[in-house]
């Protein structure tokens, strides 16, 4: 599994190293999580700049892509010539998206009227974008899933192992990131969020 985590400058950090990090868990099973940008290099809401591991484009050919956020996330929604260098087809990837990056999906077209989860800040633009927004930190439609708020990263990142993998799989990729002395509860907590969402058939390992 090649999976695409769409980086963008002004990028909130916790969207893409949480993600990333967690879904590189699965690196012994062949999986990848890439740092995609537009660019060499982007620098974060923070100030911190990263270069990227993949050109924009890697996301058409991935298998699954995560779209993070950051405080530039309108911007980029507003730009035709930037939307079209994301090709995304939830008929054969998985595709992921948190806070303002649902704001993305929204432009791309790949939610529509389904309910989708935002930030609080985003939130007004998501709705202005014709996507109704629920109050919850995960929802998920067939290939599509949305999360909002920073620390919901676990969420779509379990979600995409227990679809692309198992749901044992990502329950012990988030063991191990999870707090020690809160390991289980932990775990329970994450998972009893993204398992209603699952198609059970493919995640059945």
């Amino acid at each position: 599994m090649q999976i695409a985590v769409l980086t963008f400058d002004g990028f909130n950090e916790l969207d893409s190293f949480v993600a990333a990090a967690i879904l590189n868990r699965m690196r012994p099973k062949g999986w990848m999580a890439h740092i995609t940008a537009p660019s060499e290099t982007v620098t974060s809401m923070n100030g911190v700049t990263i270069h990227r591991q993949q050109p924009l484009e890697f996301a058409a050919m991935a298998d699954a892509v995560v779209i993070g956020s950051g405080i530039r996330t309108r911007e980029i929604a507003n730009d035709p010539a930037m939307l079209a260098r994301i090709g995304l087809d939830p008929k054969r990837q998985l595709i992921a998206a948190q806070c303002s990056g649902t704001l993305l999906l929204a432009k791309l077209g790949l939610i529509g009227a389904l309910p989708a989860c935002t930030d609080l800040t985003t939130k007004p633009w998501v709705i202005e974008a014709g996507v109704s927004v629920i109050d919850a930190p995960f929802v998920a439609h067939d290939n599509v899933a949305t999360a909002g708020g920073c620390l919901a990263s676990n969420y779509l990142a379990a979600w995409l192992i227990a679809r692309g993998a198992s749901v044992a799989d990502a329950a012990d990729a988030l063991h191990y990131v999870a707090p020690v002395g809160e390991k289980q509860a932990w775990v329970d907590r994450a998972m009893g969020v993204i398992e209603p969402y699952l198609d059970m058939k493919a995640s059945a390992a």
